[in-house]
């Protein structure tokens, strides 16, 4: 369970927008009090003696210089802050509001915030001790020096913050962002065989067991609302061992529970307590929004969200639209080279623990084309680029249980545009659908 209170600490950092501007500030306090520490302790002499270039002017243009470093650097850190807040604007009104967690997640913003913010923080502290009496004054060389290279290097940073800036908020940018997070997701929730269930006298063993399973079980309550973030299935699993349960699962993460909803079901009945309740919640993580952790559905539903919004009649962009199929057409493809999970959890003595609720290949096809095929029935592009991203998800198909998914948005698609599309354009979607049945053959 720590695992996962790590990653939901980790998300919640990733999240916001002061972790990383408190640790480069922190960073640059630290660096002050180095730097005068140098400084008063006569190391300028021996550095300018060595012929290392420092700074060698007197108390006043010292003064003038931090001043005008620290007033400037605020400046622009408010105009940074200004600037990223249109982006978030702009990206939450054409894409939706799903897109701003990938903002939020942007570290590169965060870091050139941080920047500015931390050359505010040194110069302050530096400013500080700058003495300008006649008889004792004290000018930090080592420290302004080092002022103004912080300096430089954030008019480097500005320059980079103009570029990224400018490209974010670009469709291709953020489509790419969500396939990569789509992709290793998939690679994490799917990188190992989570429960197995291949021999036969284990699915007669279920279907025993399941008959009558809903009115034999103990229901454990949710005690809490929001959006399932992840399950502990290793702690489930070494529950049911020790209390010698079934438990059964209603839900996967990426729903959304309600406090006083079922969450599992408990077999037999006799075993169920406040106390295992109380256990079997503290195995999910919840939160207010859903995040791709566990939930490969919440990538897919991203894209899907773009590619809508992209075909709707006030934006009319079908190739942003396209863009996003040809990103799905990747992660389905991807997908079919994956194991998908059993929902049946057996423990060391095959004995049957645990009846997840996971995904399935059928259910994720359905969230990736759906919503785009009935909101691009005027679209001919769109409609062909469905057809021929299930022609390429084909090739990649091993499994025969995939094949009716596939097989049934293609009929779906070829029904829509029959009498939507020019002769033609219908013409042009037969070919395609065509070649979708002839790479379903050969499954």
């Amino acid at each position: 369970m720590k695992k996962y209170n790590r990653i939901k600490l980790r998300e919640g950092l990733r999240s916001s927008y002061w972790f990383v501007p408190l640790l480069i500030t922190g960073a640059a306090i630290a660096l002050a009090f180095f730097m005068l520490t140098l400084d008063s302790t006569g190391k300028s002499g021996v550095m300018e003696k060595s012929g290392l270039k420092i700074y060698t002017g007197g108390a006043d243009s010292a003064l003038t210089l931090l001043s005008t470093i620290a007033s400037s650097m605020i400046t622009v850190a408010g105009t940074v802050f200004s600037v990223t807040l249109v982006a978030l604007t702009l990206a939450s009104q054409q894409f939706g509001p799903r897109v701003l967690r990938n903002f939020m997640q942007d570290t590169r913003f965060k870091f050139v915030l941080g920047t500015f913010i931390a050359t505010f923080i040194y110069c302050l502290l530096v400013l500080r001790t700058i003495h300008t009496d006649a008889q004792q004054p004290f000018v930090p060389k080592i420290s302004i020096t080092v002022a103004i290279l912080l300096a430089i290097a954030s008019i480097l940073v500005l320059i980079y913050f103009i570029h990224h800036a400018s490209t974010s908020i670009h469709a291709w940018h953020i489509i790419r962002e969500i396939s990569d997070e789509l992709e290793s997701n998939i690679d994490y929730v799917f990188s190992e065989n989570l429960g197995y269930s291949h021999l036969e006298h284990k699915r007669q063993l279920v279907e025993e067991i399941t008959t009558g399973f809903e009115q034999q079980a103990y229901p454990i309550l949710a005690t809490g609302s929001g959006y399932i973030r992840a399950i502990d299935y290793d702690r489930l699993m070494n529950i049911a061992k020790s209390k010698d349960l079934l438990l059964h699962l209603k839900h996967r993460p990426g729903k959304f529970i309600v406090r006083g909803s079922k969450l599992i079901r408990v077999f037999p009945f006799e075993r169920g307590n406040q106390k295992l309740t109380k256990e079997i919640n503290q195995a999910f993580i919840l939160g207010r929004e859903r995040t791709a952790f566990q939930d490969v559905e919440f990538s897919i539903k991203q894209l899907v969200e773009i590619a809508i919004r992209a075909i709707s009649p006030a934006v009319n962009d079908p190739f942003t639209a396209i863009r996003c199929i040809d990103q799905l057409c990747v992660a389905l493809c991807r997908l079919t080279q994956r194991e998908l999970p059993s929902p049946y959890w057996y423990d060391d003595n095959d004995q049957l623990r645990l009846i997840a609720n996971p995904v399935t290949f059928a259910g994720l096809v359905d969230d990736a084309f759906h919503q785009i095929r009935q909101y691009g029935r005027q679209e001919v592009a769109v409609t062909i680029r469905l057809l021929e991203a299930i022609a390429i998800i084909a090739e990649y198909t091993l499994d025969k249980n995939n094949y009716a998914a596939l097989l049934r948005h293609a009929n779906m698609i070829r029904r829509g545009s029959e009498n939507l599309f020019e002769k033609l354009d219908r013409e042009d979607v037969e070919a395609r659908y065509q070649v979708v049945l002839q790479g379903l053959a050969k499954i």
